[in-house]
């Protein structure tokens, strides 16, 4: 089983970087996919990105338009959002999760952490 925890969030001027953090642990991530949600007040759960541990795959909403970037550090067994060029409308909770190998979802989740987006 693997423990996600998310850091890095917090209160950030509009146009303005973020980076936020997600640390696992339990198991090894080598065949794990990694990927990262955010949950709006008011608004369903949407996908931002995801990275597949081995190679390095990424995949991303198209409504991010190239603003956020998913990484990863394998030694660390971290998995980081860098968010830039932030808007307003990017205030939202942010969650890590992890689909294990020979699975179909997203079957662990962090706790998230607030992202907040000031004029």
């Amino acid at each position: 089983q693997v423990q996600l925890v998310e850091s890095g969030g917090g209160l950030v001027q509009a146009g303005g970087s973020l980076r936020l953090s997600c640390e696992a642990s339990g198991r090894t991530l080598r065949y794990y996919r990694m990927g990262w949600f955010r949950q709006a007040p008011g608004k369903e759960r949407e996908f931002v990105a995801s990275i597949t541990w081995m190679s390095g795959s990424t995949s991303y909403s198209d409504s991010l338009k190239g603003r956020f970037t998913i990484s990863k550090t394998t030694a660390k067994n971290t998995v980081y959002l860098t968010m830039n060029s932030l808007k307003p409308e990017d205030t939202a909770v942010y969650y890590c999760a992890a689909d294990p190998p020979g699975d179909t979802s997203w079957s662990y989740w962090g706790q998230g952490t607030q992202v907040t987006v000031s004029s």
